[in-house]
């Protein structure tokens, strides 16, 4: 039976009172056991909370008196805080784990930290994570707002209260802060103002938005991040808005499409127009976008350069060859019954050194360790690497062994 739904003359409220992380994650944890997973340290470089469960904290942090009023207001209506906008809510009523309205009510003795803290850590002993890097879930969208200074706002109040609330007491928690990309000096004064603060391992950009990537505008950022020796990803999601995936009629098609769709765009322009080689010490991930999309766009980028060199003159190699140096993250990672096909793409990406791996937890469609660790075709040194070795020196961080993987019940 599902965990999201009742047994017959079950209520919901009981149903509240019975569900547990660690109880739904039993498998993951028998899993971690039986692969001795606590020999070699295991990074999850994409994992999630709601955000949305502690606006009426985040708030608190919003320095516009105006803008502070709306959101609080917001917060004495209920539901999502619809100052910020959003999207469709399909993200939470389909799939193969609907359970966001069971976790939000699930109960949790956190003692002196955040209810966030307990909940995070209590997932990752039960997969055998060492260290989580945590992101807002509904500020995914938060790019598309139409009011520049409320994603700024928002920025600001998230990131002071994701560090001083959430980082500050959790060493295995860390972080790449929400960049308020609309507006381009409060992106950097964001990096000026967090950039060696506990648990901040880099700086993110959502990527539904409509900033291109290589304006003027974002160049001191970016010379501060490579300065400061600190990372910078760019997280995708997706806009049921935008007038392409607007066509689209079934979430199925939104999710499949929207996830690649941005992060393909803004790839194009960051290679295109020369990213890599005015800022060669600056790391740079692509989080949350599959893996195929990136193979795709390197042969379709390298067969357009090769004949059109003039129109990128700041190259000095194939687009592919930047690429292959970047990081990728791998969920939602393609799995082909064929497992030549995922071997070929694993070969194009550098895989070895470059793929991270992300559970995307506790979205539907999340992937445990184990999509890495049984792969056929990868030794164990790549199945170290790719799980947390790799992560390693795209943090630049030490991040020792640090898990705590429950002992299973008879």
């Amino acid at each position: 039976m599902p965990m999201d739904m009742p047994a017959k003359n079950e209520t919901r409220e009981l149903r509240f009172d019975k569900f547990h992380s660690g109880e739904h994650l039993v498998n993951a944890t028998r899993q971690a056991h039986q692969r001795k997973y606590q020999d070699f340290v295991i990074i999850d470089v994409d994992a999630h909370h709601y955000e949305s469960e502690s606006y009426a904290e985040v708030f608190q942090y919003i320095e516009s008196p105006v803008i502070k009023h709306t959101a609080m207001e917001s917060v004495n209506r209920g539901g999502r805080a619809s100052f910020l906008g959003g999207q469709v809510g399909y993200q939470d009523t389909g799939g193969r784990m609907t359970r966001h309205w069971l976790a939000k009510k699930e109960k949790i003795d956190a003692g002196q930290h955040h209810r966030d803290i307990a909940k995070t850590t209590m997932w990752m002993d039960a997969m055998g994570v060492d260290y989580s890097c945590l992101f807002p879930t509904p500020m995914l969208f938060l790019g598309s707002h139409p009011q520049p200074e409320v994603e700024a706002a928002m920025a600001q109040a998230y990131n002071r209260w994701l560090c001083e609330r959430i980082l500050a007491h959790e060493d295995r928690i860390i972080s790449m802060l929400y960049l308020p990309f609309n507006d381009p000096e409060a992106a950097y004064q964001t990096v000026k103002e967090f950039g060696d603060k506990k648990g901040v391992v880099g700086f993110m950009v959502t990527a539904p938005r409509y900033k291109p990537v290589h304006d003027n505008a974002f160049i001191k950022t970016y010379a501060l991040l490579e300065e400061m020796g600190q990372p910078l990803s760019f997280h995708a999601a997706y806009s049921w808005s935008d007038p392409a995936l607007a066509l689209q009629n079934r979430f199925l098609g939104v999710h499949a499409l929207g996830f690649m769709w941005f992060n393909m765009l803004h790839m194009t322009n960051w290679v295109v127009n020369g990213m890599p080689e005015r800022f060669p010490k600056l790391k740079t991930m692509w989080i949350e976008s599959g893996l195929t999309w990136a193979y795709c766009l390197m042969q379709r980028l390298d067969h357009s350069y090769m004949m059109r060199t003039s129109e990128a003159p700041s190259l000095k190699r194939k687009p592919s060859e930047y690429m292959r140096e970047m990081f990728y993250s791998t969920q939602p990672m393609e799995n082909p019954e064929d497992k030549s096909l995922l071997e070929a793409t694993f070969k194009q990406l550098n895989a070895e050194t470059q793929l991270c791996w992300s559970s995307d937890y506790p979205h539907w469609d999340f992937d445990l360790p184990s999509v890495i660790y049984d792969l056929p075709f990868l030794n164990e040194k790549s199945k170290r690497n790719i799980l947390g070795a790799n992560a390693v020196r795209f943090f630049g961080k030490d991040l020792p062994v640090r898990k705590k993987i429950p002992a299973l019940k008879d």
